[in-house]
């Protein structure tokens, strides 16, 4: 399975990237890159009253404006494709991009925000609106992506949270090789069954925790039918988009579990202040960057994580958390995974105390080794 999401990931990647930069392209155009603006701060003006009206905080306006914007795009999109059948090229390339976005920066909005609302009680929306739109992302628009219904409810939040990527999670990278090409695929075929439901069912299961399986089999049960339906209504339909989404969800979510808690402390594997990073870059929605800080703290708004970061600083720099400088979680994975690039990533490690470039290597190395004090 980590070859079949490589190769459904690859293509979306081509078109995401390849968009991108014809988007750089129209941008130089002035009355295009005007229009856009104009429209693009009249949309924000729109969303930013309708938030004051249906949010339980007005701070998650931007989770608001991915949420309207799937719902215009890729929803119509897979319903007309469903009405007309015979899947039509034009809008299986319309459907990534409503889902992926440009450089996949959409699914990277969408993770964010679906994230978010699996540690919301009641995900985003109040009053008479929570009632009926409840936990959208991950309840209706999460089918889109490939993402069963209670992996960030029940699976992130009642698992991950309570193993911090520790040995007993599901999703740890502990076992492997982190600069490794090839431990990676090994990783990605053993991470569709966190992205199914399987694993996280099992772990439940094996503690006695009945709640919570019980959970976790109805969110497979749906998916499944979901799944199902779709393949015995149009099997093209079906592999375009359903599978192809589910491979891609399970591919970039295997990238992000793997490089956010990368590097483990070799004498405390289980210490999640050792092992989750915090990244920094301009672009960082919904401060997801600040892992460490969403570990410490799941309940706290995003808003207020750089101040959480600052109040963090001393207990980091006692357990050696790790801090890097302009680069997202994606840029991470391929300077430390595909590229192998240990040079980049040191000179963007911002480290709490004076270090050469020879003793952030070194770090770098411990901290992405096999070897445990098991």
């Amino acid at each position: 399975m980590g070859l079949a999401s490589m190769a459904a990931a690859l293509p979306v990647a081509v078109l995401s990237f390849g968009c991108y930069g014809v988007a750089m392209l129209l941008r130089r155009v002035r009355p295009l890159r005007d229009a856009y603006e104009f429209l693009s701060w009249a949309y924000d003006r729109v969303l930013d009253r309708l938030g004051q009206g249906v949010l339980q905080d007005p701070r998650d306006t931007p989770a608001l404006r991915l949420m309207v914007s799937l719902t215009l795009t890729a929803v119509p999109i897979f319903a007309i494709q469903f009405v007309l059948g015979k899947p039509r090229l034009l809008l299986v390339i319309a459907f990534y991009l409503s889902l992926y976005g440009l450089r996949f920066q959409r699914f990277v909005r969408m993770f964010s925000a679906s994230h978010l609302e699996a540690h919301r009680r009641h995900g985003f929306f109040s009053g008479t609106y929570e009632k009926v739109f409840g936990r959208y992302l991950e309840f209706f628009l999460g089918y889109l992506y490939g993402n069963a219904p209670e992996l960030g409810r029940t699976a992130h939040v009642c698992l991950h949270h309570r193993e911090n990527s520790g040995p007993d999670d599901t999703r740890n990278s502990i076992g492997y090789d982190r600069t490794s090409r090839l431990d990676f695929v090994w990783y990605l075929s053993d991470n569709i069954w966190t992205v199914l439901g399987i694993a996280p069912y099992a772990y439940f299961r094996a503690r006695g925790d009945e709640k919570n399986r019980r959970r976790m089999l109805w969110g497979m049960a749906r998916y499944y039918a979901y799944f199902t339906a779709v393949f015995i209504y149009d099997w093209r339909i079906g592999t375009l988009f359903v599978l192809v989404p589910l491979l891609c969800m399970n591919f970039i979510n295997a990238i992000t579990a793997w490089v956010q808690h990368a590097f483990c402390d070799p004498e405390r594997p289980e210490d999640y202040f050792a092992n989750a990073v915090t990244v920094m870059d301009e672009v960082n929605f919904l401060n997801e960057g600040y892992h460490l800080c969403h570990h410490h703290r799941s309940s706290l708004h995003w808003t207020e994580m750089p101040v959480h970061f600052e109040r963090l600083r001393a207990r980091m720099s006692e357990s050696g958390s790790l801090v890097f400088r302009d680069l997202d979680f994606l840029g991470l994975f391929l300077e430390l995974t595909l590229f192998r690039r240990m040079d980049v990533l040191a000179e963007k490690l911002v480290p709490w105390e004076p270090m050469n470039h020879e003793q952030k290597l070194a770090l770098l190395m411990k901290r992405t080794s096999l070897r445990t004090s098991d």
